[in-house]
């Protein structure tokens, strides 16, 4: 299951580079594939002055455009449940060299873990603009281990907790697609109900968002 850190990772739906600078951090040379021209320029213009093994290319997840036998890892960050999973496993397939592993994460927000996460879920479901249609709702254990079949070599799951003040959950509640911004008529309504819930669950000026990072690894056989 170990991979060197020489192996050729492929950062697929990238967007600004966040995960691709997990395994540049520790070496790997990594290609990111984005098809958004303005988050891939960001991840370029992040990640490229600092290493020279980054290079991010136009392309998603089902038509990579990568050479055949390329890639050793194939790394997917909060993006596969918007990827046709049969399109990418042939795609996949093309490009990973023999033996290479596909690794799917998500940092899964956890929805009714206390009183505070209940109420943040139904404050989405009151304002978002489309919460309901994007809502973050991964697929779920048991299918990703019928999509990997016989190759899953591995699966994690791990606690994470951050602690944020309001002006903190506020920034991570408007970096949401579904959260209405300034101008919305939802927008004013949604910040006041945000701090109405902030100020019934903060301790010591803070509340706990928890989540349930997820991890799969295998080879596709």
């Amino acid at each position: 299951m170990g991979v060197s850190h020489q192996a050729q990772v492929a950062d697929i739906g990238a967007g600004t580079g966040i995960s691709s600078r997990l395994f540049l951090a520790t070496g790997h040379p990594v290609v990111a594939v984005e098809p958004n021209a303005a988050m891939r320029g960001a991840a370029e213009a992040w990640l490229a002055p600092q290493y020279p093994q980054f290079r991010a290319v136009d392309g998603r997840a089902e038509a990579t455009g990568l050479d055949d036998a390329s890639i050793d890892l194939v790394s997917v960050a909060q993006a596969f449940h918007w990827f046709d999973t049969v399109a990418v496993r042939a795609e996949w397939q093309r490009i990973l060299r023999p033996g290479g592993q596909a690794l799917i994460y998500w940092n899964s927000r956890l929805l009714d873990a206390s009183p505070f996460l209940v109420g943040y879920e139904q404050l989405l479901l009151d304002y978002g603009t489309d919460y309901s249609a994007v809502a973050e709702r991964y697929q779920d254990d048991a299918t990703m281990q019928a999509w990997f079949g016989s190759g899953l070599r591995g699966m994690v799951q791990l606690p994470n907790v951050q602690y944020l003040d309001l002006d903190a959950l506020r920034g991570r509640l408007l970096s949401s697609s579904y959260a209405p911004q300034p101008g919305h008529p939802r927008h004013a309504p949604m910040i006041d109900a945000l701090q109405d819930l902030f100020a019934a669950h903060a301790v010591d000026g803070q509340v706990a968002f928890e989540y349930q990072p997820r991890a799969f690894l295998g080879t596709l056989d």
